[in-house]
């Protein structure tokens, strides 16, 4: 458990994961808040201001790689820790969410406590330490 609740935004389109996570991770002490597109991903990390941000890659309206990209170009949120957890698994598209931004890469299907253990590692150390689970 945490003692100091970090905020955490889950974005994905499928309904059972955010759920499920969403429990998980409020069971661990996180406060959290959902999106399942990466519109509503943007807006609410931008009225927010998340400790952290989990996004699926591949998102209705536009792609978890987009959102990253602009997160880490906004003044007020370049600086949130992204993770993303993602079926891909390919090299180059591994790499092209590295390049995007992203502080770590969980390729589902990921237990929800290898997701804690991503999250209490992002929060804990520098965007430049990007790690593939």
């Amino acid at each position: 458990m945490i003692n100091d609740p970090a905020t955490v935004l889950l974005v994905d389109d499928y309904p059972d994961t955010l759920e499920m996570w969403t429990l998980y991770l409020r069971s661990h002490g996180y406060s959290v808040f959902t999106a399942d597109n990466g519109i509503d991903a943007l807006a609410m990390a931008r009225a927010e201001h998340p400790s952290l941000v989990v996004l699926d890659l591949d998102l209705p309206g536009i792609s978890g790689y987009e959102v990253a990209r602009r997160l880490r170009g906004g003044e007020e949120t370049s600086g949130i820790p992204l993770i993303a957890a993602t079926g891909y698994s390919a090299d180059q598209q591994l790499e092209d969410a590295r390049d995007a931004g992203f502080t770590t890469i969980l390729v589902k299907p990921c237990d929800p406590e290898g997701l804690v253990r991503a999250i209490e590692n992002a929060l804990g150390s520098s965007s430049d330490n990007v790690t593939a689970q």
